[in-house]
């Protein structure tokens, strides 16, 4: 009977252990924007009008892409009193006004085009685009999946080099499963495009700018432990 409770092995069960890891490089999938619009006044509510409006027209222009915007989303809200830099009264000289917002495509084609015609509306600024996969998106399975073969290979050769086989798997763990230690989630794809404060609309079409979209690296790297037969020493 195998003897799956010594750390080690025994002389008749020796133990293998070895780290399998995977390291892809895939095409993005979708493609995140960060929207900031701004609007100044001379009182609260003239400030409060010209962000509305042009929020609304940010999210309209980004809503007529349709499919393309996987999700669209309204992030913080801020109205700022900007005091006047002399005098000991709180005297007012304007207010500020702001309001961010997220959005993800997933069609390329249109991203270069509504980076440019957002850009071109009233006191609003693009960051981005940040490339990205979904969570569940396919690669991240093929990159474990690769892990896992490859640690089989390691420890076959292992076993190999002593004129044994592989007989059991005693254990399969993510790498810091063990101690519980949870990985971070890998930072966002660099800026690879971004707009500034632009100007009104101009008649004319705005051209699309030529973006491309940077390649993501999937890791994966897996920690198992064999069993192999008595080697031939």
């Amino acid at each position: 009977m195998t003897d799956t409770t010594a750390p080690y092995g025994t002389p008749e069960h020796p133990r293998v252990a070895v780290r399998g890891e995977a390291r892809l490089e895939v095409d993005p999938e979708i493609a995140h924007l960060g929207i900031t619009v701004t609007a100044r006044g001379k009182d609260r509510r003239t400030a409060l009008e010209d962000l509305t409006r042009r929020n609304e027209a940010v999210l309209e222009l980004i809503r007529s892409y349709g499919p393309a915007v996987e999700k669209l989303e309204t992030g913080a809200l801020s109205i700022n009193p900007e005091l006047a830099e002399k005098g000991r009264d709180e005297k007012i000289r304007a207010y500020h006004g702001r309001v961010h917002i997220t959005a993800v495509l997933n069609d390329f084609t249109a991203l270069g085009e509504l980076v440019t015609r957002v850009a071109a509306l009233d006191m609003t600024c693009v960051n981005g685009p940040w490339w990205a996969l979904r969570p569940d998106s396919p690669a991240h399975a093929n990159a474990r999946r690769q892990a896992v073969r490859e640690a089989v290979q390691r420890a076959r050769e292992y076993a190999d080099a002593l004129g044994s086989h592989l007989t059991a798997l005693v254990e399969l763990a993510d790498l810091g499963a063990e101690n519980a230690v949870s990985a971070l989630p890998a930072p966002p794809a660099g800026l690879r495009g971004s707009a500034g404060y632009g100007a009104a609309a101009a008649p004319a079409p705005t051209p699309a700018l030529d973006l491309e979209p940077r390649r993501q690296t999937v890791c994966a790297q897996v920690n198992a432990r064999f069993i192999m037969s008595p080697p031939e020493l």
